[in-house]
């Protein structure tokens, strides 16, 4: 019995010590599994720097596991590439293996194969290893040069939906393999989407962003230092880009300026966009550096044939220059799919003429010509000789070299940038009697300046002499009007369209009642159709508003340059008098407010949608706060601020009270504090110091309000007394943060996903600014299911006396349309 147990023991103790023996071999190899070894469920590669790791995992709320690559100290497991995208395991008992071929296999149960690569090794000792840069290959485990690339295999060949450095994205023109990315088809499923990434090998290469087999944004072809429809990044401080087109392969790269930094492109299907994302290791969360599409114009094709889109300009699409509306009447009412067409026939025998449209993106390549050895002159002539051709331009395409190309037919998806370093100039092909007829009205022009200016100038000198003398005598007889100063500047700064009086109230019949959408703080929100059809809404400013001319431009200057889907936009504005008017685009479901506090209206807004509007608010915070030209705090964020489209998406308005502040500067103060009571952060309405912390916590309270369907202000609960944020708070430190879902969503919703809004609202509306996240960490937030941590104590804003707060008309308690309020408390 003694030996027999020793024997039991003894074997155990053996299996044991085979297992410690395997699982330290396992975790010293660190990076490298040979053909003796595997990878099973629960073990992981991690490179040799400690920056990826391989392994498996589980994608959002999804049980099915997948073999990924992700970065090795994100707290969020931010999954970079998925082996077996299509083919997942729906239990614990994979294994990945490298056979003595190099062949990678991944099994179930030791068994079935799921995934495989066709890797055919040619060396006897194969092994897979896990570099820094994140890529997976295999390679001969003989090879003494550590930083050798002769790969039998690599991951970096077959992308997921993540660019990183050093990765190619192109094609190999001697065999024709193609490298492109695809997106996840939602967080939960990595299988590819029908959002890709890759290069438009037609004519002269560009990148090309698709949706199925539809063009979605072109880049423009690639100008030797960039492509000429993005913003030039030559300057930025993280990353170098390159575009290698030669007889063996064209693809895109990029590498990184410092390597500490991270930074990565990824595919959204979601929003089907591509974005640039870098790590801020501050905050430990990844940050949006750039988003393509970045605008409305970014949109393929949108201007049509001959179409030039510009996004500063009413309307975007603006015909080229010796071209005109091919049906006019549907161009008038925004109808551009038939483009342009020359406002007179060419006839290229007589002779045409070249006219320059610069700094632009270049046309979509259809039917093109390239030749990499001529220059500008030459590249004139050899179009000019063909009547086909319809536009050229000179590149310097490779380093030292001159490139001609050429395109015939129409031209589309031209695009107009701002910059003098954006874009490109474009010479297009125009009837040579149109340039004749620009020269007359240039000679007519100069004869005009030559007679009439001298007698403009002397007729100018004796007005401002008479208007001096008038300003002398009357500033000895009464004081200086304060008023002066507003009608001295009303016109200066005025950055966009500006609309007549009289086109104004002909669309509003005369601002009649029956148009008028609502009642703001600053006046009253009407309804209005433009002489095209296009539908506007109109903030007519009070005289008696209390928004003087700062306000009224600071609104005007900031909404003009601010450029995002879900900030609502500016088309002009109107000055007449002592009359200021803002025209925006027309929002046919009006306010948030009017719909979720509305005990019929609100049933239209599900779960889903609500959760999409919640996504949508947050990514143009984060728009404000981060990507804009300038950090930009709204101050008034409130649900009555957030206008719905007709597809009910998201719009930010009401910037009359927003403040900028330079790129590195997040908080400031003031004396006079603005905004509505119930969102206001506790430091802003007792101290004056508003940061972008401050909207975070307005957020907080919306989202809230969102979730529950009632209001932070006014909030009443039988049981109860405080606000919203206090019921919420006392919900979740009971254990039932469920109660604080609305009734009509919380059959039909996702409840995870409620708990979750639920907890990042309270982490947003936490008594000190330093402890509420960013809203690149909230967009983050919303967006995965990784652990989030626990909030603390919410600013309750408790107070002995009540604010002087909210005296605008049908304020947060009306659902006007279009409504555009403030409301405002003076420090005590």
């Amino acid at each position: 019995m003694f030996n027999q147990t020793s024997m039991e023991m003894g074997f155990c103790s053996y299996i044991v010590y085979c297992f410690l023996i395997f699982f330290s071999k396992a975790s010293t190899a660190i990076d490298t599994i040979s053909v003796s070894e595997s990878l099973a469920d629960g073990m992981a590669l991690v490179s040799n720097g400690g920056s990826f790791a391989l392994g498996f995992f589980s994608p959002g709320s999804s049980k099915n596991r997948y073999v990924g690559i992700w970065y090795h100290n994100d707290p969020m497991q931010t999954v970079v590439w998925v082996a077996n995208r299509i083919t997942p395991i729906n239990d614990s008992t994979g294994v990945l293996k490298i056979e003595s071929s190099g062949k990678l296999v991944l099994q179930v149960q030791n068994i079935t194969a799921v995934w495989s690569t066709d890797t055919a090794a040619s060396v006897e000792n194969p092994v897979l290893q896990l570099l820094d840069s994140g890529n997976l290959v295999v390679k001969d485990g003989k090879d003494s040069n550590p930083d050798s690339e002769d790969y039998l295999w690599q991951s970096f060949d077959y992308p997921s939906d993540t660019m990183l450095p050093g990765m190619k994205i192109g094609v190999d023109l001697r065999t024709g393999f193609d490298r492109r990315l695809s997106a996840w088809n939602n967080w939960d499923d990595p299988s590819p989407a029908d959002l890709t990434y890759g290069v438009e090998l037609e004519g002269n290469p560009e990148m090309v962003l698709m949706k199925g087999s539809d063009k979605y944004y072109l880049t423009g072809i690639w100008t030797g230092s960039g492509f000429s429809g993005i913003k030039d990044v030559r300057s930025n401080p993280i990353f170098d880009s390159d575009f290698v087109w030669n007889e063996n392969e064209v693809y895109y790269i990029f590498s990184l300026k410092n390597n500490s930094v991270m930074s990565r492109v990824v595919l959204n299907q979601t929003e089907s966009v591509r974005k640039r994302y870098t790590w801020n290791p501050e905050y430990k969360t990844w940050e949006l550096f750039s988003m393509r599409p970045s605008d409305y114009c970014d949109r393929y094709g949108l201007c049509g044939p001959n179409g030039n889109c510009d996004y500063n300009k009413l309307p975007v699409c603006q015909c080229l220059t010796g071209f005109s509306p091919k049906w006019p009447e549907r161009w008038n009412s925004s109808e551009y799919s038939g483009g342009c067409i020359h406002s007179k026939p060419l006839n290229c025998q007589r002779g045409d003429e070249f006219i320059t449209i610069s700094r632009v993106k270049s046309p979509a390549i259809s039917n093109p010509w390239v030749h990499k050895t001529i220059n500008l002159k030459e590249c004139k002539a050899e179009c000019s000789r063909n009547c086909s051709c319809m536009a050229y331009t000179n590149l310097d395409l490779t380093r030292g070299g001159s490139v001609c190309a050429m395109w015939f037919g129409d031209l589309v998806d031209i695009k107009q940038l701002q910059s003098d370093s954006d874009g490109m100039d474009l010479y297009i092909r125009v009837s040579a009697s149109e340039i004749e007829l620009k020269k007359k009205a240039k000679v007519k022009l100069a004869i005009i300046f030559a007679t009439v200016i001298p007698a403009l100038l002397g007729l100018l000198l004796v007005v401002c002499y008479i208007r001096r003398r008038r300003r002398k005598l009357k500033d000895e007889v009464e004081d200086n009007n304060p008023n002066d100063e507003v009608n001295k500047n009303e016109n200066e700064d005025m950055e966009l369209a500006v609309f007549e009086f009289g086109t104004i109230a002909q669309a509003t019949d005369t601002f009649s009642i029956r148009n008028k959408l609502g009642e703001g703080g600053f006046g009253p929100v009407y309804k209005g159709t433009l002489a095209n059809g296009q539908e506007i809404a109109v903030k007519r400013l009070s005289q008696s508003s209390g928004q003087g001319l700062n306000e009224f431009k600071n609104e005007v200057k900031l909404i003009a340059k601010l450029q995002h889907r879900n900030l609502v936009r500016l088309l002009g504005c109107c000055i007449h008098g002592d009359e200021r008017m803002l025209v925006y685009e027309y929002m046919p479901n009006g306010s948030l407010n009017s719909f979720i506090f509305d005990q019929t209206r609100r049933q239209v807004l599900t779960w889903s949608k609500r959760f999409q509007i919640i996504c949508g608010i947050a990514r143009g915070l984060l728009y404000l706060h981060q990507d804009s030209r300038l950090r930009i705090i709204h101050r008034d964020l409130k649900a009555s601020n957030v206008l719905l489209d007709s597809q009910m998406n998201p719009k930010i308005s009401d910037f009359g009270m927003a403040r900028t502040c330079g790129g590195d500067q997040t908080e400031a103060n003031t004396n006079r504090i603005v905004g509505t009571y119930g969102y206001m952060a506790p430091e802003y309405a007792t101290d004056g110091l508003f940061s972008v912390k401050s909207d975070v916590f307005s957020f907080g309270i919306v989202l809230l309000e969102v979730i529950s369907g009632r209001k932070n202000r006014g909030f009443y609960h039988a049981n109860e007394s405080g606000n919203l944020i206090e019921h919420a708070w006392r919900l979740w430190t009971e254990g039932n943060p469920s109660d604080t879902v609305d009734d009509f969503l919380v059959e039909t919703g996702d409840r995870p996903e409620q708990l979750r809004c639920i907890h990042i609202s309270l982490l947003c509306v936490q008594q000190h600014p330093e402890e509420r996240p960013s809203m690149s960490s909230v967009v983050l937030m919303l967006g995965s299911h990784n652990e989030l941590p626990s909030p603390k104590q919410p600013g309750f804003l408790f107070y002995n006396k009540p604010f002087e707060a909210d005296s605008s008309p049908g304020n947060d308690e009306s659902s006007s349309r279009n409504e555009i309020s403030l409301s405002t408390l003076e420090a005590r």
